[in-house]
């Protein structure tokens, strides 16, 4: 199980390379099963540049999410396969059979760098030092 303070030690940037515009700078990664499963549950909502990176994951569930999301899903390429703006509480995303990464983002932040089905994704992270695995991720 990942714990919240390998979870927290564990940041990507990630940006959208289509657009030119950065979506968050502190993505936490959530790898495992635990982790996964856990999200963004009982956590407060995220102020803009943080959010969420699942790996891996063909699509979302907001059940028991107090607060709406930005959601992005894409292929190992990091290619966007679909994007979901304000995805609000006890709602779900479509399974995405193409899908590898599901990017959890505060609700805003789709509006702010928008982001469309076919852009592509860039990331860099974790930083030497944070991450004792495979990176999976980037």
């Amino acid at each position: 199980m990942i714990s919240t303070r390998r979870a927290n030690r564990i940041r990507i940037q990630i940006w959208n390379q289509t657009q030119q515009g950065e979506l968050g700078q502190q993505i936490l990664l959530a790898d495992t099963f635990w982790a996964r499963a856990r999200g963004l549950l009982g956590r407060p909502p995220m102020a803009p540049g943080e959010g969420l990176l699942l790996v891996p994951s063909r699509g979302v569930h907001m059940m028991g999410m107090r607060y709406a999301l930005d959601v992005i899903l894409t292929d190992p390429a990091w290619r966007v396969v679909a994007v979901y703006p304000e995805l609000s509480p006890w709602d779900r995303t479509a399974v995405h059979w193409e899908a590898q990464h599901a990017l959890e983002l505060p609700a805003g932040t789709l509006q702010r760098v928008p982001t469309n089905v076919g852009d592509h994704l860039g990331c860099t992270g974790p930083l030497p030092g944070d991450w004792d695995g495979p990176l999976t991720a980037c």
